[in-house]
């Protein structure tokens, strides 16, 4: 049997007397998508925050890809192949979306010098971002200045820059937030065809969503995962159903 790609064992955060994070334990098997879910105040940032290596936790481990990186640098998580999408990087609103692609490209190699200067006369960074480009479904925007782009084609670029990262598993934090139904289920499509060759962590409010892409879901509520498992077995979770009593609808 495959090992997970990622455990979170017993993971502790506090902050003065609240427990943000609290005894929090759950796996991500390689190739999965494994959603992450939870009512709002539920502690999904906080712990994603310790999963990327943002913040330290109190108590509890971190173990990818079978090495315990519980209290490595962010930098150090993405070059072990860990990486949350909006944090590699920041959209340079007044580059097109292929140069954003190029400079996301040549950032992942350690040691280039004037990398920022050199983007535009490698070819070999430029072949590879438009490669990225094709995968996220912008190729008809890559002359298109970032910062002009529509609220949905921005997460894709996102999703874009983090793919250059080379990642093995990729943590995306409510990639449909503030999308209309149109763009989310544009960014579904995306990741449906992700899941093809990477792993996912999903941390995602829309329920539609998680429930078409995900392997296994588990979910948080005041810094507990209270339960692991199916789609199926989560929505007849009795625990999960009351935590979303009047928040989310779970049932087919």
């Amino acid at each position: 049997m495959a090992e997970p790609l990622l455990k979170v064992q017993h993971l502790v955060k506090r902050f003065g007397a609240l427990a943000a994070t609290d005894d929090a334990s759950f796996e991500v098997m390689p190739g999965e998508v494994h959603a992450l879910i939870g009512p709002n105040g539920a502690g999904k940032t906080t712990l994603i925050h310790q999963i990327s290596g943002g913040l330290r936790p109190d108590g509890g481990q971190v173990l990818f890809a079978g090495r315990d990186v519980t209290h490595d640098s962010m930098d150090t998580h993405v070059r072990a192949g860990l990486v949350r999408s909006y944090q590699i990087t920041s959209i340079f609103k007044s580059y097109s979306v292929l140069d954003n692609l190029a400079l996301a490209v040549l950032a992942r190699r350690p040691g280039t010098p004037g990398w920022w200067r050199a983007a535009v006369n490698d070819d070999a960074a430029y072949a590879e971002a438009e490669a990225f480009i094709n995968q996220i479904g912008l190729s008809h925007r890559a002359d298109a200045l970032s910062g002009g782009l529509a609220h949905g084609e921005q997460r894709q670029l996102e999703v874009g820059l983090a793919l250059a990262a080379r990642p093995k598993l990729l943590l995306l934090d409510e990639p449909m937030a503030g999308m209309g139904p149109d763009e989310s289920e544009r960014m579904v499509n995306l990741l449906m065809q992700l899941r093809q060759n990477l792993t996912l962590l999903l941390v995602e409010h829309d329920m539609e969503a998680v429930f078409r892409l995900a392997d296994r879901i588990s979910t948080l509520v005041f810094g507990k995962v209270i339960a692991s498992g199916t789609p199926q077995e989560i929505r007849e979770h009795p625990e999960v159903k009351r935590a979303y009593l009047g928040d989310e609808e779970l049932a087919a």
